[in-house]
């Protein structure tokens, strides 16, 4: 089964959306569904690496060029950055959002998603995944962008809404899980498990935090390779759940359907 369905994948910073949706996001597109991918920041205030493999100043560039490996890796069409600056970690580990103005991006997300005529957009949780302000920022913006659009009759497609790390009881990273957002698909990504694995190894500066989080949560060491999560799933947030979807990105990924 193949669906020329448009998406949007909307996420905070590189390396967001291999993380949270890389599986989900190359089974799309080996589909046949165009994903374009839209980043709010060049995650300027990440790791630099361990050892470090660039200075402060040239980290958003390094990261832009990982994001673009990853994307072609996962085989999106397009690749938009918004340009905001993402803030340093503060001295005692505080995140903070790239942004005050919350109508503003929103109206960006809106313009991006009528730009590329997207059917759905997957973005961040309502409690950013392990309640990072940036990421709970990105999924506000979305959802107002969407409903946005939903209300219009202006002939452009109504978008249905998807966020990250929805909750079931076999979630294999619990920390990671947003809890008010049950998931309407688990997807088993074993047959792009290495494209996913391929594009984590894209976000080179990002993997000690990235292998240090997973180990310190599976209560050993682990490569990158093996603290890549192979279930991966979505909560469908617009529209509601008591209405059909209109986009035909659940019936593109239902092969994939996680049975325990």
């Amino acid at each position: 089964m193949s669906f020329e369905v448009n998406v949007l994948a909307f996420f905070a910073h590189p390396d967001d959306e291999t993380i949270f949706a890389g599986g989900t996001l190359a089974l799309l597109a080996r589909q046949g569904a165009r994903v374009h991918y839209l980043c709010a920041t060049r995650g300027e205030g990440g790791e630099l690496g361990e050892p470090p493999l660039c200075s402060r100043e040239e980290l958003g560039e390094v990261r832009e060029r990982e994001l673009v490996c990853a994307v072609q890796t996962l085989g999106g069409r397009s690749l938009t950055f918004l340009g905001y600056t993402d803030p340093p970690v503060g001295a005692e580990g505080e995140l903070y959002p790239y942004t005050d103005n919350l109508t503003f991006l929103a109206g960006q997300v809106a313009a991006t998603i009528r730009q590329f005529q997207a059917e759905a957009v997957i973005t961040h949780g309502s409690r950013g995944e392990y309640g990072h302000p940036a990421h709970v920022l990105t999924h506000q913006a979305a959802r107002i962008a969407v409903e946005s659009l939903c209300q219009s009759d202006d002939g452009h497609p109504k978008p249905s809404l998807y966020t990250v790390s929805a909750n079931f009881s076999q979630h294999p990273r619990p920390r990671l899980v947003n809890p008010d957002d049950p998931a309407h698909l688990v997807l088993n990504i074993s047959p792009v498990l290495q494209v996913k694995t391929q594009a984590a190894l894209c976000h080179r500066t990002q993997h000690a935090l990235f292998v240090r989080r997973s180990s310190q949560e599976a209560g050993r060491q682990l490569s990158v390779p093996e603290a890549i999560m192979r279930l991966e799933s979505l909560h469908r947030a617009f529209p509601l759940p008591d209405n059909p979807a209109r986009d035909g990105l659940e019936d593109l990924l239902r092969p994939w359907q996680f049975s325990p």
